[in-house]
């Protein structure tokens, strides 16, 4: 008997009917000997109608008396799904995340985990419960209730099955696994069977909606077996993510995705002296604004320029706190360019594969597609094009890189027991 964690979205729960449903997909977990956390997130589209009215109230409402309300919906789920599953004969309680121990940073919106508490979830499995936690919810040191922004019940459901040393999570989501690219764009595009966390991590963060790339990151440090699998098909394993080291990946690109959630800030005229990225990169961090692609221009007549992304949300902020630096400076005009998608193609294969990112910017060329600007990693490269060319050019590097045939990777031996 072992630990299983499992995650259910607001879709899986958005109303009686389909809360049963995950009941007996639970109760499925239980009766195949494991004892079982279930994390799910607020019914349907609550969220969603929870900031609308909230700005209906206020135009700018304050961060913690945002977390203090968003964090109430997911409490409805979690009370209502315990109720399900009790009403099947099984034992269950439910949690908030102050009642599990989830302790997370003094951030309001955007927290991050830093401890678990797991005495109490520990003696509710032992006396035989199915628990049922609040996901995307903490508590920081001093009580404040914190919820973790994007992606946060993933990530909540990961830290518990790192927490609780879990066998597995399993993320119940309404697709059946984790695809090469978005099948709404490319139809016959294959599910992957099995992606290593770096692939998957690569994927999540260039767009891929399918993980949040902070649930990976855990995942990863932690090494908890991840399956990503259906609601709606209960029989159906999806996709399993594992190291690296369990597999031997014979395509050099595994995935294809896009992100148009960013936008490109260009500050120009700045001096070419020490000291200048990091004045304009530190304010940023120091607002808790991520960037994404940064290029800095050759000098010329001792100025150059600095072009970066951040997310579209982080918009004006960022224009804030560049402004002040622009002043600072007294630097150039500051431009925006929201007509942007990165498009990316990842694969623990391109690792010492010449030729890959030629073969990239090949595809692009041959479809008209023009290239703004231009990242890499060892298994990912990047390339900002034109929002409205994204979905072509998901489609030209599917095709080039053979992700529409059905071999996606062959693992080492059999798949691991998870």
């Amino acid at each position: 008997m072992g630990i299983i964690v499992q995650k259910f979205g607001g879709t899986s729960v958005a109303d009686v009917e389909k809360i049963h449903n995950v009941a007996k997909a639970v109760i499925k977990e239980k009766e195949n000997g494991n004892d079982v956390v279930v994390v799910v997130s607020a019914m349907g589209h609550t969220t969603d109608y929870l900031i609308k009215l909230a700005k209906e109230v206020t135009k700018n409402p304050d961060s913690r008396e945002m977390d203090m309300l968003l964090s109430t919906g997911e409490q409805v789920s979690i009370a209502l799904l315990a109720m399900a599953i009790q009403s099947h004969g099984y034992k269950a309680i439910s949690m908030n995340g102050q009642q599990v121990g989830i302790i997370t940073e003094c951030i309001h919106s955007k927290a991050r985990i830093v401890d678990i508490k797991t005495e109490k979830l520990q003696k509710y499995i032992n006396d035989g419960n199915i628990i049922v936690v609040a996901g995307f919810q903490g508590v920081t040191p001093d009580g404040e209730i914190t919820t973790l922004g994007r992606g946060g019940s993933d990530t909540s459901a990961v830290a518990i099955a790192a927490a609780l040393k879990a066998d597995r999570c399993d993320i119940y989501t309404d697709v059946e696994g984790v695809y090469a690219t978005d099948p709404r764009i490319v139809p016959n595009i294959q599910k992957t069977d099995v992606i290593s966390y770096e692939e998957m991590l690569e994927l999540a963060r260039v767009g891929a909606n399918v993980l949040h790339p902070r649930s990976v990151e855990t995942a990863k440090q932690f090494n908890v077996p991840l399956r990503v699998r259906s609601s709606f098909k209960l029989d159906n394993l999806g996709t399993l993510i594992i190291g690296v080291d369990n597999m031997e990946i014979y395509k050099p690109v595994a995935g294809v995705a896009a992100d148009s959630s960013q936008v490109r800030i260009l500050l120009s005229q700045l001096p070419d002296i020490p000291g200048t990225a990091a004045k304009v990169f530190g304010a940023l961090a120091k607002n808790n604004i991520s960037v994404d692609m940064i290029i800095q221009s050759l000098a010329s007549n001792g100025k150059n320029s600095i072009a970066f992304t951040v997310d579209a949300d982080d918009l004006d902020s960022a224009l804030n706190i560049i402004n002040n630096v622009k002043n600072e400076f007294n630097s150039g005009e500051i431009l925006i360019d929201e007509n942007i998608s990165k498009v990316s193609i990842v694969g623990a294969g391109m690792v010492d594969r010449p030729g890959i990112a030629a073969d990239m910017f090949r595809a692009l060329a041959d479809n008209n597609i023009n290239i703004k600007m231009i990242s890499t990693s060892e298994i990912k490269i990047s390339c900002l094009v034109e929002k409205d060319k994204a979905n072509n050019a998901i489609k030209a590097l599917c095709k080039e890189f053979g992700l529409e045939s059905e071999e996606m990777a062959v693992v080492k031996g059999d798949l691991p027991n998870v």
